[in-house]
């Protein structure tokens, strides 16, 4: 299944509704179960902070003594100014016989736990608080979060000033964006969510990438079928020096299930000697020939290519915009107000660097808030949007939204958002809307490099256009095996069982997992 994302706005407004729940106990028990069954035996140090993801960790250290654990709390904080739920929970750790130290313990750990400031800093990281964080980061043993590593911004995935490296993180209620994007994934490690029974599907905002999001288009073809039925997708590109791209485009377009597939080639080649099943053709003949169009893999900025931009916009097929194609409209208000006038079916999948020059502003600008920046581009320009990236985000017009939580940095090679371009144009091709088609051509291409990396093949040095035959096999397995969809959600999820009813448990230290 698909996992909810709130904003933090979002998950406040929930929070407030459900502020008559013990929902604090209920986060540092969840902590506490996963301790227990994780790393049964040894000392564990935790770091508590002046605010409630403090009140955490204090719930989880009282737990863990009252266990038998042996455990060190370092309290960067004052109990007098703690909010009152933290206050509770600090008073009933000291009933418990615990006390904290303001110095940092000396000896070994089997576990060290960062409760420091969860999601709700809202200041850069200094002085003495980064120092501890260092200190924290320094650390051999393995390093958990509770809800989001301090000093990462749940909301935007960015480090202010520095921030806690963990090997896992348990996050409460519902996922954030920051921890999905950008510096998110490198900052969480292994990423967990426990909802604490609270359901947070009605108040989602955005969703994790999943197949649930696309599965009514598995569809099993017909055995009475022919090229014609599943579409043909022209690539136009492939400008002096930079055929590959357009070639690499087709290619993944082909093995994604398009009938045809027509390269309109700037720079004229006689065949694909690897894929001679492709076209090649002029740009003009392979755009007359198609159902679908997929402009600007290995374009080029020339003269020629802006009449060609110019031309597809015009077009009544769905169209499929990367790469330079992107750069022109960006440099071209007459392009980008044909764009935005568009009806036919139209995806833009930018990079950082493009998705800037679209918005007239710096890639620092995009990076800093994806979230924003996606959903900016899909208002703009009226169609679905994919801003690539560590954890890739999807919007649409009507404020849908979702991220990609798959992939690896395998991807980050030439080619690979020509490879993704091919995908998305082939699923359009057989007549998927423009938004399932870009849910699923972006979830494959990550899953594909997931499944090359499994098999050994990066992602150090891993190609694009191996995740080509990848992404076959998951689509044709993903067809054939619908109900298996559930089973592939990036994150998986751990339903809050109440102190009443762990006895009937299963053997797992009270967490019923499920994985979506």
């Amino acid at each position: 299944m698909s996992l909810p994302i709130l904003t933090l706005s979002a998950l406040r407004a929930l929070e407030a509704r459900h502020a008559h729940l013990p929902l604090m106990e209920r986060a540092g028990s969840a902590a506490a179960q996963l301790v227990q069954e994780r790393l049964p035996t040894g000392r564990v140090l935790i770091i508590a902070g002046p605010g409630n993801n403090g009140g955490d960790a204090f719930v989880l250290a009282r737990l863990l003594r009252l266990s038998g654990r042996g455990v060190e709390v370092v309290f960067a904080g004052q109990a007098d100014r703690l909010p009152a739920d933290a206050r509770s929970a600090h008073a009933a750790w000291r009933a418990a016989g615990g006390e904290e130290r303001t110095s940092w313990p000396e000896g070994e750990y089997a576990l060290a736990v960062d409760g420091l400031f969860g999601i709700g800093l809202s200041r850069p990281v200094t002085g003495e608080t980064a120092a501890l964080i260092d200190r924290f980061n320094a650390l051999s043993c393995p390093r958990w979060a509770l809800d989001c590593p301090s000093g990462l911004d749940s909301e935007t995935g960015s480090v202010r000033g520095t921030a806690v490296r963990a090997d896992l993180t348990l996050t409460f209620i519902a996922l954030k964006p920051g921890l999905l994007t950008l510096d998110g994934p490198d900052h969480c490690g292994e990423l967990l969510l426990a909802d604490l029974g609270i359901e947070a599907t009605g108040e989602a905002g955005g969703w994790i990438d999943a197949p649930t999001l696309f599965c009514d288009w598995l569809q099993r073809r017909r055995r009475n079928s022919h090229k014609g039925s599943f579409g043909s997708v022209a690539v136009i590109g492939g400008a002096a020096g930079m055929s590959g791209a357009a070639l690499l485009c087709g290619r993944a377009a082909l093995h994604l299930g398009a009938g045809r597939v027509y390269v309109g080639l700037l720079a004229p080649l006689p065949v694909d000697v690897h894929q001679p099943e492709l076209m090649l053709r002029t740009p003009q003949e392979a755009v007359e020939a198609a159902s679908v169009l997929a402009v600007g893999p290995g374009l080029g900025k020339s003269a020629e290519a802006a009449v060609l931009v110019g031309l597809t916009l015009r077009s009544p097929l769905p169209l499929l915009l990367d790469a330079d194609a992107l750069n022109l409209i960006a440099a071209d208000a007459s392009l980008a107000t044909a764009c935005k006038a568009r009806t036919a079916p139209t995806v833009l999948t930018p990079h950082p660097a493009e998705a800037a020059r679209l918005l007239a502003v710096t890639t620092a600008e995009i990076q800093r808030d994806r979230l924003t920046a996606a959903r900016a581009l899909s208002e703009t320009f009226r169609c679905p949007v994919v801003l690539k990236g560590c954890g890739s985000i999807i919007a649409a017009p009507d404020g849908f939204w979702a991220i990609e939580a798959a992939g690896n940095a395998g991807l980050a090679t030439a080619g690979s958002g020509d490879v993704l371009s091919g995908f998305i144009a082939a699923l359009l091709a057989q007549g998927w809307p423009a938004r399932a088609a870009l849910l699923a051509g972006v979830h494959l291409h990550a899953r594909a490099a997931d499944l090359c990396v499994a098999e050994g093949r990066g992602p150090v040095g891993l190609t694009a256009g191996e995740s080509i035959p990848a992404a076959r096999r998951l689509l044709n397995a993903w067809i054939e095996r619908r109900q298996e969809a559930s089973a592939h959600a990036a994150v998986p999820l751990i339903r809050y069982t109440a102190p009443s009813t762990r006895s009937n448990a299963r053997t797992n230290g009270g967490l019923g997992e499920e994985r979506a």
